[in-house]
């Protein structure tokens, strides 16, 4: 009877646990979350980017955006790129289907160590992110790289390639130019970051991009941001209003 009652609660304990993994399951959307932390990117700046898609996963407004598709959930994972040697999950894929599962996604999110890295190959971001994909085992209806970043690319082969490729798999990349002013002593973002990833990085069914040029504001810019591509119906706009 030990023994027995042993197994039940063995897979008693994988049936409660199921929900969180993506695999097999049906949703509406495959969604990375593609993070920059070359070395442009100091432990402030990188722990606003952090605290803004945490903000943005514990609202209500994303938990209703994924609760408005035809099945109600997507799966997401959370990765962080630098050079073409440096990429890392930092969570892995999980289903989101309410503000719960948003919230314990935001939870190991926040748990989660901040790692810098060095040079910036968006390429190899997006390279790392492609083959994401195929780690989910889910059935998606859309698949999307949502990335972010402060500068071109300076390593490795054109984005646009990596681009392009993405693309012809249907996987759809949006941007997140981060344009805000900087301490004197470092480099200044490019003025037209926002138009170099709109030629050279976003792509794809719906793509669109947006330009945040303070921090103050990152977190409202990631959220809506996911609003919108959570809820795209294919017909968003190359250049999202963030206000």
């Amino acid at each position: 009877m030990g023994l027995r009652l042993k197994i039940i609660g063995a897979l008693a304990a994988l049936f409660l646990a199921a929900p969180s993994q993506a695999q097999d399951a049906a949703v509406d959307l495959a969604l990375i979350l593609a993070v920059d932390v070359s070395m442009s990117i100091d432990e402030g700046e990188a722990g606003v980017q952090r605290i803004g898609y945490i903000h943005a996963l514990r609202d209500e407004r994303v938990a209703e955006a994924i609760r408005s598709g035809p099945i109600g959930r997507i799966a997401i994972t959370y990765m962080e790129w630098s050079s073409i040697y440096h990429q890392r999950v930092v969570v892995p894929w999980r289903i989101v289907s309410d503000l719960e599962s948003a919230r314990s996604f935001a939870a190991e999110l926040d748990e989660a160590a901040l790692k810098s890295g060095s040079t910036t190959s968006i390429s190899g971001g997006i390279d790392f992110a492609v083959k994401l994909f195929d780690e989910c085992g889910c059935e998606a209806t859309r698949s999307v790289i949502d990335i972010s970043g402060d500068g071109y690319s300076d390593y490795g082969r054109p984005p646009s390639e990596a681009r392009d490729e993405a693309i012809d798999k249907g996987i759809t990349i949006n941007g997140l130019a981060i344009m805000n002013k900087r301490a004197e002593w470092k480099q200044a973002a490019p003025e037209d970051l926002d138009k170099y990833y709109r030629d050279n990085v976003i792509g794809g069914p719906g793509s669109f991009y947006l330009a945040v040029h303070n921090l103050n504001d990152f977190s409202q810019s990631v959220l809506q941001k996911l609003i919108l591509e959570i809820a795209s119906n294919q017909t968003a706009p190359r250049q999202a209003n963030n206000g």
